[in-house]
């Protein structure tokens, strides 16, 4: 039935799943080969159908058909967040059609909104799909997500449902978690006995600890692998997760924006989706470094020919790996990977709820710029707030009514407007900082 689904989605997933299962085992020099022509391909299409890049092309003298490797990029400026909400109109494909508009709040809570394709969505789905069988656990297979957002929770339609339940994938809402949600969803996790977890590392790490605190066992569901993405995974997380349920666990790395960038293998290291995105690592001064050195992922998503992410800087730090893995597949390797992270806060009554759930309730009103949101004590929570001119007293309404649904009537909600968002002495960025 998955083929049938995909198709009348406009999907060729199938198709690439099993073409990338071919291309990750080539040799690195083909898959470079490979890569390139993917490149040359989209940077020709988008000079040509893409105002923003025929602009900036024309400015730079930049010819796509005279590219002879994928340095080649670094004559190119870097894509980033200002750029893209500046310029959302200019990046669309002139012969884009059925575009899916998408958001997220950014890494260091810069809301973002863009749009992505049908021809994006097949990659990503064909590229997770192989990472999936990495691990022996296929389409069908029943599955548990644990996620908070409000894309796929919002989805949750009658349409949706029958296709859940059709392909067995059952979604739990990561947002809260109550005593008794957390109750519910060992139950349902029992019930399931899937093949397959999938969630935030901080959410699946809570569930397992609650099972622990209540006794019950976890380690005869048969459960293969719990992927996480989404944050950065401790090691404390992956030794909990792994001991109560009994499973491997396999991080993942990628964004919305920027699409499925890297996942673990059975043998212990994170592959590039070298078929699908570029990446650069790059210096404060932004220039690309060597294989080992750390610096911040820049990526290029080669199937974003309807809204072009090309050398998009993602703010997460990491380093290309410098030798190849012992599993034997061809894709380059991530390694070092510093990604943010985001706190759980505590409800008033004492319900832990994930950060997301206040990210998404300022992410998109207009007149955010910037934001972090930092819980002070239980019944004190302060927001940092970068604003333009669109922002108003009804957006101001709008924060406080939502925190306090949230986090309970009796919360003080300070609102903050600043001129700009300090990073934290790490130099790293969190949009949420719970110090309860």
């Amino acid at each position: 039935m998955f083929p049938l689904h995909e198709r009348l989605k406009h999907h060729n997933s199938v198709a690439l799943r099993q073409q990338m299962e071919e291309v990750q085992w080539w040799s690195t020099d083909r898959i470079a080969a490979y890569q390139l022509q993917r490149l040359r391909d989209l940077l020709m299409d988008v000079g040509t159908h893409v105002p923003y890049y025929q602009a900036l092309f024309a400015k730079h003298g930049f010819h796509p058909d005279r590219v002879q490797n994928t340095a080649d990029l670094q004559r190119l400026p870097f894509l980033n967040k200002p750029i893209i909400r500046a310029n959302t109109d200019a990046l669309r494909h002139t012969k884009a059609q059925r575009l899916a508009r998408f958001n997220t709040g950014g890494s260091s809570g810069e809301p973002l909104v863009f749009y992505i394709g049908e021809k994006r969505v097949s990659h990503d789905v064909a590229a997770k799909w192989r990472a999936t069988r990495w691990w022996g656990v296929d389409i069908g297979d029943p599955e548990i997500v644990v996620w908070g957002s409000p894309i796929e929770l919002g989805k949750q339609d009658h349409i949706k449902a029958w296709r859940d339940k059709l392909l067995r994938t059952q979604l739990l809402p990561a947002f809260e978690m109550s005593e008794s949600k957390l109750d519910q969803f060992i139950t349902t996790i029992r019930t399931v006995k899937p093949m397959m977890l999938f969630g935030y590392p901080s959410a699946l790490t809570h569930i397992a600890k609650h099972a622990q605190k209540r006794g019950i066992k976890m380690t005869d569901l048969g459960i293969k692998v719990a992927f996480v993405t989404s944050e950065r995974l401790y090691d404390e997380q992956r030794s909990t997760i792994g001991q109560i349920f009994n499973c491997k666990v396999a991080n993942g790395y990628g964004a919305r924006d920027a699409g499925f960038i890297a996942h673990e293998c059975p043998a212990g290291n994170m592959h590039l989706t070298a078929d699908d995105v570029v990446v650069e690592i790059v210096n404060e001064a932004g220039q690309v470094q060597p294989a080992g050195v750390v610096g911040e992922i820049v990526v290029t998503h080669l199937s974003t020919n309807d809204f072009p992410f090309i050398r998009y800087r993602t703010g997460d730090i990491a380093a290309l790996g410098t030798a190849p893995c012992s599993c034997g597949r061809g894709l380059p390797l991530l390694q070092d990977i510093q990604g943010r992270s985001t706190d759980f806060v505590v409800a008033a009554d004492g319900t832990v709820l994930h950060g997301l759930s206040l990210v998404y309730i300022l992410r998109d009103l207009p007149g955010v710029q910037a934001f972090k949101v930092i819980q002070e004590t239980r019944t004190l929570t302060r927001v940092l707030l970068v604003a333009d001119a669109h922002f108003s007293d009804a957006s101001l309404a709008l924060i406080q009514s939502g925190f306090k649904r949230r986090l309970g009537d009796e919360v003080e909600v300070i609102v903050d407007l600043v001129d700009h968002i300090p990073a934290e002495k790490s130099g790293k960025y969190r949009y949420i900082v719970s110090h309860v």
